[in-house]
């Protein structure tokens, strides 16, 4: 666990870079973002987000996916965060411990996602701030077993498989393009 603190903290400055990034284009007016609420409505804004976090889940899934597939990728990126890969050896503190690159990379739709789609700049960042939460929580062991949320039980399985369970916030993803696996189809092979 110590290692994966340390780990967490060399990068931490670098994983700063992307959200100041993308405040530093919304401020230049190059993004499609919008400061308030009320410059579109409630129903816009509802429709807008929705449309932000299926961006998000499709492009972090094939992100992370792709860090997976590419064997350069994974070797210099991916296997610093994959080295805590066994049920016993997982906490919060892995989800934090990457290659910076390979967090800015997964961490990326969300930037683009800024330029299809208009956004509400403190939703944007208020998400950034989930991001890193969320991550810690699915590295906890812990599984909420809460449909469609991916929890701790699923990604728990991407450590020990590498094949399954790229997805991020939902198990959409992975039940759309074939790689999820279920905690419970686990259980039941264990026993």
């Amino acid at each position: 666990m110590l290692l994966q603190i340390l780990v967490a903290m060399k990068a931490m400055p670098l994983y700063c870079v992307l959200p100041t990034l993308s405040e530093y284009m919304v401020q230049k007016g190059w993004t499609r973002c919008f400061s308030a609420i009320s410059d579109v409505g409630w129903v816009l804004y509802i429709f807008y987000i929705s449309i932000y976090l299926v961006i998000c889940e499709f492009g972090i899934y094939w992100m992370h996916r792709e860090l997976h597939d590419i064997k350069p990728l994974y070797k210099y990126l991916h296997a610093t965060h994959h080295i805590y890969n066994k049920q016993n050896t997982l906490s919060p503190f892995a989800g934090l411990a990457f290659h910076p690159l390979d967090g800015i990379l997964q961490a990326l739709p969300h930037v683009i996602a800024l330029f299809l789609v208009p956004t509400q700049l403190m939703t944007h960042m208020v998400l950034l701030f989930c991001e890193g939460v969320w991550t810690a929580n699915i590295h906890d062991c812990v599984h909420g077993d809460v449909w469609p949320v991916m929890g701790a039980g699923y990604h728990t399985i991407h450590h020990t498989t590498y094949r399954h369970n790229y997805g991020h916030y939902t198990i959409w993803m992975d039940w759309m393009f074939g790689t999820l696996r279920y905690p419970e189809e686990d259980m039941k092979k264990a026993n």
